[in-house]
C-alpha cells in the first residue's frame, strides 16, 4: 500500500482527532512518511551480521519485527487489548512459537499434512521468549498481550528462537504496548576455551556449551537457559560476561530506531490506590502476627500456609466489617502485599530464613536406590519437603524417540533420541485436587532441562534405549533439580556407565531497589536451596545442574528488569559449592554404577550369520523372527553386514531365544565347493524366472536363471522339456557378494547355437518368447 504526501496529511489529522480505527492508527502509524521501513543492521564481534526491520509486513498490529541472520528470519507481532479485563490482578502474556514445514521446504508428515498441535520444541522454545520478556512488563499493566512468532523461512546453519527473541523485542520497542525494553539475545558456543557468539548448528555440534543470554542495557542479566558438556565454572562466567556485551549491540540499535519511529506508549490504567487508613488497618492487624508465623522454624509448608491463610481470613472479615464498601477481594490483595514485604524485611532484618536455615544451608536431604526389584533403576530422592521417585527403563535401540525432519534439523541432524526424561507433577505432590491428562508446559520445561542436565553424563555409544521417568510425590521448591539428582542415583542404580553422577540446586535471591533501577541494589540476599515460598516471594529462581567438574545444564528467570553480572557471579559460585555437597550426601546412597547385574536387566548381544544361512533365520516372510519375539520377547534387528543385534528383557529370555535360533540355523556338513567345478544338479521347481536346483541333499534350492539356462534366449523353461526331479550339469562360480546367493550357469557348458529347431521354436513362441 502506497500513501501520497496529501493523503497522510488526511490520516494524521484523522489520527489527532481520533476518528479512526485503532488497527488502521496502528497501521499508518508503522508505515511512515514515505513508505520507509525501517530497518538496522546488528555487527557482533566476530563479524557476523543480523538484520532487524520493521514496517512492512503485518502492519494492523501494534508492533511487527522481522529479524533476519542468513536465510532465516522469523516474524514476530504483539497486540495488547486496549483494556484490561476486569477484575484481573496479572498481566496475561500468550506466547505463540510455530515452527512451519513450509519455511524450509517441507511438507509435513502426519496424516493431515498440516501442522498440527505445538511440539515440544514448539513449547520451550515459546517459553523461553516468554522468560526474557515478561521482567520488563510493568506491575501495574494488566492488558492481554499476545505475541505470534511466524517462520518465514530457515535454512540449516542459524536456529530461529534467538531471533525470535529480538524481533519480539523490537516488535515491543516500536509498538505502542507499555513495556520497559529493549532487550538483546545471543547464543553462546564454546570451542576450546574460545567463545562463539550465535554460533552455527555445525558449530554448535562440536560446542561444549550451548547458552542464550537475554540481557538488558547496562549489562543487566535477564534470562538464561542453556546446556553444556561438564563446562568448568570460569567458562561459564566468561561466556555470559561476553553474551552479556554482545547483546548490547542489538540494545542500542533498536533504542536508536525506538526514537525515530516507535510509537507513543500508552498510558497503564491505574489501578484505584486502597484508602491510606485502609491500608494501615491491614498491617497493623496481621504484621505481627506474620512476623510470628515467619520465623517459627517449626513450621512446614502445610503449616504454615494454613496459619498464613488463618490470619488473612480473620484479616479480611474484621476490615470488611468497618469499611462494608470495600470489596473484601481488595482487601484480600492489599494482605498479599503486606505478607510479601514482610517475609522479605525478615530476610534482610535477620540471618536466618522461615525454616531456620542460614541463607548458604541446605535442607535436610535423604537418598535411597533399588526401591523394587522387577525396576531396571529405582531412587528416591527427599530434599525438604520436595520427593521425587525415578525409574529407569532399558529397552531395544528400536524404542527410540523418532524425530521429524523439521525436529531433526533443529537438534542439528539428529534423527532419534535413546535417552528421554519425562517429568510428572500430579495435583497431589502440593496437596490439591485437579484434573490428570496431558503434559502442560511447565512439565514440559522442568522435564527438558532435567534431561539435558543429565544427557553429558550418558556415554554415546550405549546400546539400550534410556527412558527416565520422574514423578514429583511431594513438592516444596526445586522439583526439577531434585529430579537431576533422583534421575542421576536411578541411572547409578541401573548400571549405566555415567561419566559422573550429576545434581541440581535451585539458587534464589531477594533484592532492593529504587525507581526501578536494578543496576545500583541498594542491598541483596542469596538464598541456597530455595522453598516454594521464597520461590514465589523472591526475585529469581536460578536452576543449575552439574557434576563435580562443571556445569551440565542451568536455567535462570528473573522477576525483575534484570540483575548485575556481580550477582549472577556470586550465584553461581555458591551453586557449585551447593552442588558438590549435595554430592557427597548422594555417594552415601550410590557411589558408582552398579557393577553386578540385575535378573530383570535387559541383554544385547551381536550375532553373526553366514550369507547362505540368512533365510534360514529370517523364515517366510520373516516368520521365524515374528515366532521369537512373540514367545521370548526378544527382537532381532540386521546391523552391519552379516550381522544382527539381539536384544532380550532378561537373560533367560535371551538363553531361551538362542536355542529357538540354533534350531533355525542347522549346521550340516556343507561338501566344499570349487570355484568352475561342474557339478550334477536336481531340479526341485520349475519358476517363470528360472529352475529352482540343489547339488547336495541338505542344501537350500537355488536359483538357475532363465538366462543360464541355455545359449538361446527362452521366456520358460518348459522351452527347454524341463521337468522336476531331472538332473542337470551346472558350473559353480561361488556366491554373490551381496546377496549370498549361488551363481550357478548351464549354457557355459554348452557350444555355440548354431540354429534354433523348428520344434523349440516353436514351442518358445507358444510360450510368450
Amino acid at each position: 500500500m502506497i500513501f501520497t504526501r496529501k493523503t497522510l496529511k488526511l490520516l494524521n489529522y484523522r489520527l489527532k482527532c481520533n476518528i479512526l480505527p485503532r488497527c488502521i492508527q496502528s497501521s499508518a502509524i508503522s508505515i511512515g512518511t514515505g513508505g520507509e521501513v525501517p530497518s538496522v543492521e546488528v555487527k557482533f564481534s566476530n563479524g557476523r551480521n543480523m538484520t532487524i526491520s520493521s514496517g512492512k509486513l503485518a502492519r494492523f498490529a501494534n508492533g511487527t519485527a522481522v529479524c533476519q541472520m542468513g536465510d532465516t528470519a522469523v516474524m514476530v507481532t504483539a497486540v495488547a487489548k486496549a483494556k484490561p479485563t476486569p477484575g484481573q490482578n496479572f498481566m496475561p502474556l500468550v506466547v505463540d512459537y510455530r515452527l512451519k514445514n513450509a519455511a524450509s521446504g517441507r511438507i509435513p508428515m502426519n496424516f493431515m499434512r498440516r501442522e498440527l498441535g505445538p511440539s515440544e520444541k514448539e513449547i520451550l522454545s515459546a517459553r523461553l521468549i516468554d522468560r526474557s520478556l515478561r521482567p520488563l512488563f510493568a506491575k501495574e499493566y494488566r492488558n492481554e498481550t499476545q505475541l505470534v512468532c511466524n517462520m518465514l523461512s530457515m535454512d540449516a546453519v542459524h536456529s530461529p528462537d534467538v531471533l525470535a527473541i529480538n524481533a519480539a523485542s523490537m516488535a515491543l520497542s516500536l509498538s505502542d504496548i507499555p513495556w520497559n525494553g529493549p532487550i538483546g539475545a545471543v547464543r553462546v558456543g564454546l570451542c576450546e576455551g574460545e567463545v562463539l557468539i550465535n554460533p552455527t548448528r555445525r558449530e554448535l555440534q562440536s560446542s561444549q556449551l550451548d547458552l542464550v543470554v537475554s540481557a538488558t542495557k547496562q549489562n543487566l542479566v535477564v534470562m538464561l537457559e542453556g546446556k553444556g558438556q561438564v563446562v568448568l565454572l570460569q567458562d561459564l562466567l566468561k561466556a555470559i560476561k561476553q553474551g552479556t556485551r554482545e547483546a548490547q549491540f542489538i540494545i542500542q540499535e533498536i533504542e536508536r530506531l525506538q526514537k525515530s519511529y516507535g510509537r507513543h506508549k500508552r498510558s497503564i490504567e491505574t489501578i484505584s490506590e486502597v484508602d491510606e487508613e485502609l491500608q494501615q488497618a491491614v498491617r497493623s492487624m496481621s504484621e505481627m502476627r506474620l512476623r510470628e508465623i515467619f520465623q517459627d522454624a517449626q513450621h512446614d509448608k502445610i503449616s504454615r500456609d494454613n496459619a498464613v491463610n488463618d490470619v488473612r481470613s480473620n484479616v479480611i472479615d474484621k476490615v470488611w466489617s468497618s469499611y462494608p464498601d470495600t470489596e473484601p477481594a481488595v482487601i484480600g490483595e492489599e494482605f498479599n502485599k503486606v505478607s510479601r514485604n514482610i517475609f522479605r524485611d525478615l530476610l534482610f532484618e535477620r540471618t536466618k530464613r522461615c525454616d531456620g536455615r542460614d541463607f548458604d544451608s541446605l535442607r535436610n536431604i535423604s537418598c535411597q536406590v533399588d526401591m523394587y526389584k522387577p525396576l531396571h533403576g529405582s531412587a528416591l530422592f527427599q530434599r525438604g519437603q520436595t520427593q521425587v521417585f525415578c525409574t529407569v527403563s532399558l529397552d531395544s535401540p528400536e524404542s527410540a524417540m523418532k524425530l521429524d525432519s523439521l525436529a531433526a534439523l533443529e537438534s542439528g541432524g539428529l534423527k532419534s533420541k535413546n535417552f528421554m526424561l519425562h517429568y510428572e507433577f500430579p495435583p497431589y505432590a502440593t496437596g490439591e485436587v485437579g484434573r490428570i491428562g496431558p503434559l502442560g508446559r511447565r512439565e514440559l520445561g522442568h522435564g527438558a532441562l532435567a534431561e539435558r542436565a543429565l544427557m553429558p553424563t550418558l556415554p554415546s555409544d550405549y546400546p539400550f534405549t534410556v527412558r527416565l521417568t520422574s514423578e514429583v510425590l511431594e513438592s516444596n521448591g526445586s522439583s526439577s533439580m531434585a529430579s537431576v539428582c533422583g534421575g542421576s542415583l536411578a541411572l547409578l542404580d541401573a548400571g549405566v556407565p555415567v561419566s559422573a553422577p550429576a545434581a541440581g540446586v535451585a539458587i534464589g535471591l531477594v533484592t532492593r531497589y529504587e525507581n526501578n533501577d536494578t543496576k545500583h541494589l541498594q542491598d541483596y540476599r542469596i538464598l541456597t536451596d530455595i522453598l516454594g515460598i521464597e520461590d514465589y516471594l523472591g526475585d529469581m529462581d536460578m536452576k543449575v545442574a552439574g557434576t563435580r567438574k562443571g556445569f551440565t545444564a542451568i536455567q535462570a528467570d528473573l522477576k525483575i528488569p534484570g540483575i548485575p553480572l556481580k550477582v549472577v557471579m556470586e550465584s553461581l559460585q555458591k551453586a557449585t559449592d551447593a552442588k558438590s555437597k549435595i554430592l557427597d550426601i548422594m555417594s552415601e546412597a550410590i557411589r558408582e554404577p552398579r557393577k553386578y547385574r540385575k535378573e530383570c536387566w535387559p541383554v544385547s548381544e551381536t550375532l553373526t550369520v553366514e550369507p547362505q544361512q540368512r533365510s534360514q533365520l529370517i523364515g517366510p516372510s520373516g516368520l521365524h523372527l515374528k515366532r521369537i519375539y512373540l514367545e521370548t520377547g526378544t527382537t532381532l534387528t540386521a546391523a552391519d553386514e552379516g550381522q544382527f543385534t539381539v536384544f532380550a528383557p532378561s537373560q533367560a529370555a535371551m538363553d531361551e531365544a538362542k536355542e529357538l535360533i540354533e534350531g533355525y540355523l542347522v549346521k550340516e556338513r556343507v561338501p566344499d565347493l570349487e570355484f568352475g567345478g561342474i557339478y550334477t544338479a536336481k531340479i526341485t521347481e520349475l519358476r517363470d524366472t528360472g529352475v529352482m536346483v540343489i547339488l547336495y541333499p541338505s542344501m537350500p534350492p537355488a536359483l538357475l536363471h532363465n538366462s543360464q539356462l541355455d545359449q538361446r534366449k527362452i521366456a520358460h523353461p518348459s522351452a527347454l522339456n524341463l521337468e522336476v526331479g531331472q538332473e542337470i550339469q551346472v558350473k559353480y562360480f561361488g556366491r554373490d557378494p551381496v546377496s549370498g546367493f549361488m551363481r550357478l550357469s548351464r549354457k557355459v557348458l554348452q557350444g555355440p547355437a548354431l540354429g534354433i529347431p523348428r520344434s523349440l521354436n516353436k514351442a518358445t513362441e507358444e510360450n510368450g518368447s
